[in-house]
C-alpha cells in the first residue's frame, strides 16, 4: 500500500482561535504523526456560560497516540499554547519550541502540574528536529509577540511551509524581521515548496500590512497631547507594543505603571529570555495613585473586554487605589478579535460615563495587525511558489477567500475545516476522511465535553429557570399530600396573581392524592408526571418552562 502525506486540522481551520493541526506520513491508517499547536479560545456568556477556556477536543489523536511523535509550538499567544497543559497528559509526547515560547510553555505545563522535562528547545534554522519521517526546522516571522515561528516541515513526499501566524515586517521593534532573503533559500532549496499551510486571518484587508516601528511617533504625539491620567491598553503579549508605549510614556515625563498579572509576567519572561534587554523602569499602584495624574501613565490589560482584567477593574471605580477621573485618556491601542465586541463596549461606555476620554484603533494611527494582509500574502504566495496552498487560521470566509486567492494565481487549493482529512501526496490535494472534531471546555477546573450535556443544561436554566420538588413516599408506599416546590431565576407571581410555588404544589397535591400505585412504585414514572405537570403550571402562568430536578425521597418501613 503507498504512503501518503496528510493534514488534518483539529481547531483553526474554520475559527480564529483552538489552533491544533496534525500532518502525517505513513501508509494509510498508520502514519506517523506530528501536532503542531495546542491553543484554546476563551467562552462567553451566550454559548459557553461559565467556561474559562475552549480547546480542540484530542480524542482521535489520543486513540492514536502511540502514532504521535512529537508536539511542535510555534509561537506562544494563547491560540497556539494555551491549551498545552490540559491536553499534554492526553497525548505524553515531547514538545519542541524556541526559548521565549518554551519559557511561556513551561508555566502552562507547571500550573498544570504536569512534568517539563519533555520541553525541548530549539534554536532557528538551520537546526533541525528529527521527528519520525518528519524533519522540522523553526524559521523566525514577525508577528505581534516576540520568537514566532513558521515551520519548515521537510517529509519523505515534499516539503512544507507552515507559517503560523505572521506578518512581513522588517522594523518589528522587539522580535526578529521578516526576513525575504531566508524565504527565497526556503523556495529554492531541493524540489521547492510542495504546501504552503498559511494564515488567512486578514485575507480581505486590500492594504499592505505596516510596521509596528510606524506606531513609534503617533503613540509619542498622543501621550504628549494629554493633560492628565493617561490608560492604555493593548495585548499583554505584544511586548513590542507594550515597549513603544512605555517609552512613549517616559519621554512625555511620565512614569510608567504596569496594571495586570499576564502584563508582568510576559515582561518578566521577555527579560529572561533576553528578548528584551532594556525596558523603561516601573512603579507601583501605590506610587502612582500619589503622583500628579499628568506624571503618570497605566499600560493594563483587558483590552478585548476581559471581566476581571485591570481595563474592565478601573471601569467599575477604585482599582489597586488608582480612580478614573473626568478629563483622563484611556487608548486602546489594539483591535477588537471578533466576539469581544460586547465586552469592550460596556468598558469605553462604563468609562465614558465617567467622563474618561476614549481613543481607539480604528483608524489604524495607533495599532497594527500582527497579520499578513492580502498583498502580504500574494507576496509569500509569490515568493514560495508552492504547488498546493491550504488556508488555515480562519473563520470558514477567510479559508474559503484565500483559496481562491491561490487558485486565482494559479495554485491548487482547498478549504478544509476541522475535522476535513486531506491526502497531500499528489499534485492536489484531496479529502480522504472526516474525523468527528468537537471541543472541550475547561469549567474551573474540570475538563468537560461540549457534547456532554452541562452547558446545554446550564444555558437552560439560564433561559427558563429552574425548580425543585421535593416529595415524600411514605412506608407504606402512599405518597404523603404536600409536595413541596423551591424556584430559582423564575417570577414570584403568576397569571392568577398568587405565589407561583404555592400553585404548583396544590396541583402536584392533587395528583399525588389520585396517583395509581404504578406510578407510585416506580421512580421514573413518577418523577416525569411530577415533572410534566410543574411545567405545564409554569407554562401557563408565567410562559415558561422551566429546568425541573425532583427529589423522591421514601421512608423505610420500621
Amino acid at each position: 500500500m503507498a504512503e501518503r502525506l496528510i493534514y488534518l486540522p483539529l481547531g483553526g481551520a474554520g475559527e480564529i482561535g483552538m489552533n491544533a493541526y496534525v500532518y502525517g506520513y505513513g501508509q494509510p491508517g498508520r502514519e506517523r504523526l506530528i501536532v503542531v499547536d495546542l491553543g484554546v479560545t476563551f467562552g462567553d456568556m451566550d454559548s459557553a456560560p461559565g467556561i474559562d477556556l475552549i480547546m480542540a477536543d484530542v480524542d482521535w489523536l489520543e486513540a492514536n497516540r502511540d502514532r504521535i511523535d512529537a508536539i511542535f509550538i510555534t509561537h506562544g499567544h494563547e491560540d497556539h499554547v494555551g491549551a498545552l497543559g490540559l491536553l499534554w497528559p492526553k497525548l505524553q509526547k515531547p514538545v519542541h519550541c524556541r526559548r521565549f515560547t518554551g519559557a511561556l510553555a513551561r508555566l502552562k505545563l507547571e500550573e498544570a502540574g504536569q512534568p517539563v522535562d519533555q520541553l525541548h528547545i530549539h534554536a532557528p534554522r538551520p537546526d533541525a528536529v528529527t521527528a519520525g519521517p518528519f524533519r522540522v526546522q523553526f524559521v523566525p516571522v514577525s508577528h505581534s509577540i516576540p520568537e514566532s515561528s513558521a515551520l519548515i516541515i521537510d517529509t519523505p513526499a515534499g516539503r512544507i511551509v507552515h507559517t503560523g501566524d505572521f506578518k512581513l515586517d522588517g522594523t518589528p521593534v522587539v522580535g526578529e524581521p521578516f526576513d525575504p532573503l531566508l524565504w527565497h533559500d526556503i523556495a529554492n532549496e531541493g524540489q521547492g515548496v510542495k504546501v504552503l499551510t498559511c494564515d488567512s486571518t486578514n485575507v480581505f484587508s486590500p492594504h499592505p500590512g505596516r510596521s509596528e516601528a510606524l506606531l513609534a511617533n503617533p503613540l509619542l504625539d498622543f501621550v504628549m497631547a494629554q493633560r492628565q491620567l493617561v490608560v492604555a491598553t493593548t495585548f499583554a503579549s505584544n511586548i513590542a507594543r507594550l515597549k513603544t508605549l512605555a517609552e512613549a510614556g517616559v519621554a512625555a515625563g511620565r512614569k510608567i505603571c504596569l496594571l495586570g498579572r499576564a502584563m508582568r509576567r510576559m515582561i518578566t519572561v521577555a527579560v529572561e529570555t533576553g528578548i528584551l534587554t532594556s525596558f523603561p523602569p516601573l512603579i507601583g499602584p501605590e506610587e502612582a495613585s500619589e503622583l500628579p495624574r499628568d506624571k503618570v501613565m497605566l499600560i493594563v490589560t483587558g483590552s478585548q473586554g476581559e471581566r476581571r482584567a485591570a481595563s474592565a477593574q478601573l471601569s467599575r471605580g477604585r482599582y489597586l487605589g488608582i480612580e478614573l477621573k473626568e478629563g483622563d485618556s484611556f487608548l486602546f491601542s489594539s483591535r477588537t478579535i471578533p466576539g469581544n465586541e460586547r465586552g469592550v463596549i460596556r468598558i469605553m461606555n462604563a468609562l465614558s460615563e465617567m467622563g474618561v476620554d476614549l481613543y481607539d484603533a480604528d483608524d489604524g494611527v495607533y495599532h497594527v495587525s500582527g497579520h499578513a494582509n492580502r498583498p502580504d500574502i500574494e507576496a509569500v504566495h509569490d515568493l514560495l511558489k508552492p504547488q498546493i496552498v491550504i488556508p488555515m487560521h480562519g473563520e470558514h470566509m477567510h479559508l474559503r477567500e484565500h483559496a481562491k486567492l491561490a487558485e486565482a494565481r494559479g495554485l491548487h487549493s482547498m478549504v478544509a475545516t476541522n475535522g476535513t482529512m486531506l491526502d497531500l501526496t499528489g499534485e492536489a490535494p484531496r479529502v480522504v476522511d472526516q474525523i468527528d472534531t468537537g471541543r472541550l471546555y475547561l469549567d474551573g477546573t474540570a475538563l468537560i465535553g461540549a457534547m456532554d450535556g452541562i452547558v446545554r443544561d446550564r444555558i437552560r436554566m439560564a433561559l427558563n429557570g429552574h425548580a425543585m420538588v421535593s416529595v415524600i413516599i411514605d412506608e407504606d408506599d402512599t405518597p404523603l399530600p404536600d409536595a413541596w416546590v423551591e424556584l430559582s431565576g423564575l417570577p414570584e407571581k403568576g397569571r392568577a396573581g398568587v405565589p407561583l410555588a404555592r400553585n404548583i404544589e396544590a396541583e402536584l397535591a392533587e395528583f399525588l392524592e389520585r396517583a395509581d400505585d404504578r406510578t407510585v412504585m416506580d421512580d421514573d414514572r413518577l418523577e416525569e408526571a411530577i415533572r410534566k405537570i410543574t411545567r405545564q403550571v409554569a407554562m401557563e402562568e408565567i410562559g415558561k418552562k422551566p429546568e425541573v430536578t425532583v427529589v423522591i425521597s421514601r421512608l423505610a418501613a420500621e
